[in-house]
């Protein structure tokens, strides 16, 4: 290169699963069947009716020019109908709604909106690393605050306390919780709010899993009273509708929040493509009953992915929501990193090892259900032979 890479490209490294499927793709080039239990990318379809509706609008003469930063009135409508029924949230289209190019590209808007140099941002020891990875791009100090296990991962408070400072500006929460599948309460929404409220943090969840083998009805952090003064939501329909290619999200919270990210964001993106967008506003507006047909799917492969995690001789909890599976390694397995290892190059399977979201999940990895049960009791034949 002519010249050096800026100071932040040396501070992140390349994704971990970015590096990892390039070694599935090298044996799948070399003739192995290898069965991907990695990633959380749904392998069912959208709904016919947001198939039908992307055909009709890319017909449209007018849906292939620029479109607004805030996406369509018809987007913002469709997600405000939808955190109502699904959530019994109620939100304003125009001012409390902002879609977004993934919930993912939401983590940097916010990073880049809100955090300066020096300043500290609260994450979970566990969770998705791309909190850890925008906060240090963006120049800010990453404090990670502890999970109790023995509580059902939920964060320690009383610890955060002693973790916050004068440059702590935000807190990122992400329940039903990924990696480990904790469930979303309305006492944990509460307390987070408070916290946020206590301390003048910016309070960021993270909610792209709360319809997914829910066993209550979902929550969104913005039901709590006084959440959109501290909160701000990001969502996704990747996971819910089957949609994870199409990269659309948004974040919800009051006006301020929403323009002062929509700043950043208009000097990024030229908005998203208006057939995509009507496509999402169909598939918001799918009934309950399709839902319960998709977590019927996902139901289905629990009994193979327990009997895979049995096989290895984890333990696990069964009150895990999300698409995963997180489990507990037994002592005689010296590392997740040599575990996977040896699944992939020995038995051409694919598993996430847990510490890639957090040194606290070196004795655990994660299994994806995405992927016919059937593929899933083929791992566990190979594994048990």
């Amino acid at each position: 290169m002519i010249i050096p890479v800026a100071h932040r490209a040396g501070q992140t490294q390349e994704y971990y699963f970015s590096v990892k499927l390039a070694e599935v793709r090298k044996l799948l080039a070399a003739g192995h069947d290898v069965i991907n239990m990695g990633i959380g990318n749904p392998d069912m379809m959208p709904s016919a009716n947001t198939l039908q509706a992307l055909s009709q609008s890319a017909a449209q003469a007018n849906a292939h020019g620029y479109q607004n930063y805030k996406g369509t009135p018809d987007l913002r409508n469709a997600i405000a109908r939808y955190y109502a029924h699904t959530y019994q949230v109620s939100l304003d289209p125009e001012t409390e709604i902002l879609p977004l190019l993934g919930s993912k590209e939401g983590i940097t808007h916010i990073s880049l909106t809100f955090l300066n140099d020096g300043d500290e941002v609260l994450v979970p020891e566990l969770g998705y690393p791309a909190y850890r990875a925008v906060s240090k791009m963006v120049g800010a100090n990453v404090k990670e605050y502890p999970l109790l296990e023995n509580k059902g991962w939920q964060p320690d408070w009383q610890a955060m306390k002693g973790l916050v400072s004068d440059r702590t500006k935000i807190i990122w929460l992400n329940y039903p919780h990924m990696p480990t599948g904790a469930p979303a309460t309305r006492e944990l929404f509460e307390k987070a709010v408070r916290f946020a409220n206590d301390h003048r943090i910016l309070l960021c969840h993270d909610n792209p899993y709360s319809l997914i083998l829910n066993k209550k009805p979902p929550l969104s952090l913005l039901s709590i009273d006084g959440a959109k003064d501290v909160a701000i939501e990001l969502n996704s329909m990747s996971k819910s509708h089957n949609m994870a290619g199409w990269r659309v999200g948004w974040m919800a919270s009051s006006k301020p929040y929403i323009d002062a990210v929509l700043s950043i964001k208009s000097n990024v993106d030229s908005g998203m493509f208006k057939p995509v967008m009507d496509a999402a506003a169909e598939a918001l507006g799918n009934p309950d009953a399709w839902h319960q047909e998709r977590n019927a799917v996902y139901e289905g492969r629990l009994e193979a992915a327990t009997a895979f995690l049995d096989a290895l001789d984890c333990t696990y909890a069964d009150d895990q929501e999300g698409m995963f599976f997180w489990a507990k390694l037994p002592d005689e397995v010296q590392s997740a990193e040599q575990l996977v290892d040896d699944l992939l190059y020995n038995k051409h399977i694919f598993i996430a090892p847990g510490f890639i979201f957090g040194p606290k999940g070196n004795r655990y990895i994660r299994l994806s259900l995405c992927m016919p049960k059937e593929r899933i009791w083929e791992a566990v034949h190979r594994i048990s032979k």
